[in-house]
């Protein structure tokens, strides 16, 4: 590790320990068979939306902006089933952490190598265009074992506890990490041929960011991935984890963009949700609704968060 980090056990102490004991228990989980532990995941899920009323205002909020057309019933519907999505990453957490390579081939299935393939033969580096789906962490294993290394974004926390499991957990995928604030690191990557798996979906400070609607909302959007494939004279592959019912997963990995970038930010990040949008409406519950999606707004737009008591 470098000089700026400390290994885990660096950070056991009375103030972790809660963090230490819900890992141990996490392990434990992912020893059960894989629907057993999904289970598990879903009713941690159910707890959470019964005691996280906050969050539950939130989600309930994002739904309501992003479906108008489903009833109330409807969306707290989808409001549930998002929680119990959000218990099983508990649990996808862990299994991109701990578990065998063969146990996570066995319930998986992925499209589309073939377009990185051939990018990275052709001397180009890729940006593997993800967003902030409940399906995140599990994914990246899975793109490791079929894909060349790769290097992944990640964002810092509050905590550096915080920051150094979830950062330590994706470098069981990522041959490196990168702080999404590291410009400069991503684009030298890119540059020598590498492959950057980068979610540019959540909310942005508005420098560097534009408004852009999602689901027809006012939306703070970074237009970074414009930026970062020009400068790292890339090519933009979209990629998509899914969990379907039956408790497998599909990972779709499309045709690189073309085109991209266009020499128009905005209209390379409007093409950008516009995908992404289609990817959501295939498993609605899946996308990271418990994100304040639509903050950070320039002044004259709604605070459409002002009011979240009355959906607690």
């Amino acid at each position: 590790m470098s000089e700026s980090r400390k290994p885990l056990h660096r950070y056991l102490t009375p103030d972790t320990w809660p963090t230490w004991i819900g890992l141990g228990l996490l392990r434990v989980a992912c020893w059960l068979p894989h629907r057993a532990a999904l289970a598990v995941g879903r009713a941690i899920g159910w707890v959470a939306y019964r005691i996280g009323g906050e969050r539950r205002a939130i989600v309930r909020r994002n739904i309501e902006l992003c479906f108008p057309d489903l009833s109330p019933d409807e969306q707290e519907d989808l409001v549930r089933r998002h929680f119990a999505a959000l218990g099983m990453s508990m649990i996808e957490m862990g299994l991109g952490r701990w578990a065998s390579d063969e146990h996570l081939l066995s319930m998986s299935e992925i499209e589309g190598v073939e377009h990185v393939l051939e990018a990275i033969n052709n001397g180009k580096g890729v940006i593997l265009l993800a967003a902030h789906f409940t399906t995140l962490e599990i994914s990246g294993r899975i793109l490791k074992l079929n894909i060349p290394p790769f290097d992944a974004v990640y964002r810092r926390s509050r905590s550096d506890f915080t920051t150094e499991v979830l950062r330590s957990g994706r470098e069981r995928s990522a041959a490196a990490t990168i702080e999404k604030r590291d410009i400069k690191k991503m684009v030298r990557s890119l540059r020598e041929g590498g492959i950057v798996w980068y979610a540019p979906d959540q909310s942005y400070n508005r420098k560097g960011a534009e408004v852009i609607p999602f689901f027809g909302i006012p939306s703070m959007h970074t237009t970074a991935t414009s930026t970062l494939a020009r400068l790292g004279s890339a090519v933009t592959i979209p990629y998509f984890p899914r969990r379907l019912p039956n408790g497998r997963y599909r990972y779709t990995i499309d045709p690189a963009l073309e085109e991209f970038p266009s020499g128009d930010p905005v209209a390379d990040t409007q093409r950008y949700v516009a995908i992404l949008e289609e990817q959501i409406r295939q498993c609605p519950e899946q996308y990271f609704w418990v994100h304040r999606k639509f903050k950070n707004l320039p002044e004259g737009y709604p605070d459409y968060y002002s009011d979240l008591d009355a959906s607690k």
